[in-house]
């Protein structure tokens, strides 16, 4: 793909904007990396804020959720300031777009807006260079999360 012109993001407001979310999940996920679906989605899901990335012509390219309060406070050592940054995923054709990085800072506006201090992620080994360029540092010894190697990374805002 060619990038896809102007790239927005947004807060999923809606049933067809949260489909959309849920239809890029599961090609990545699921379809690509092969985690099963039961338990791809939970039900942190329901009061997760979720953010879409879309191209000019309104074609899903990425999303990823925010989880805060109580759901965020198992994934960050009791913390609730903090929030949890998670299913991060973005189509194949839009890989190297700057799409990841638009998302990750639209998440983190998010929390901005929610009065949170920071927020925490669970990377994929690969990725954990992405994340560092975008300001987390990672802490924690690495630990398997749907047969995939992890490291749990912040950053503090």
């Amino acid at each position: 793909m060619s990038a896809p012109g102007p790239v927005s993001t947004r807060r999923a407001v809606g049933e067809s904007d949260l489909a959309a979310c849920f239809q890029v999940r599961k090609d990545v996920f699921v379809g690509e990396q092969n985690v099963p679906e039961e338990i791809e989605y939970d039900s942190c899901d329901a009061t997760a804020v979720h953010v879409l990335a879309v191209a000019a012509d309104g074609t899903a390219l990425g999303t990823g959720r925010l989880l805060h309060g109580a759901d965020a406070a198992g994934r960050t050592g009791g913390d609730v300031t903090v929030g949890s940054l998670g299913r991060l995923a973005v189509v194949r054709e839009a890989r190297g777009l700057g799409v990841g990085a638009a998302l990750v800072r639209a998440i983190e506006d998010e929390a901005r807006t929610l009065g949170l201090t920071g927020v925490d992620l669970h990377a994929q080994t690969h990725a954990l260079g992405f994340y560092e360029r975008l300001g987390y540092a990672a802490y924690g010894p690495e630990f398997p999360d749907a047969g995939i190697p992890h490291r749990a990374m912040r950053r503090v805002f």
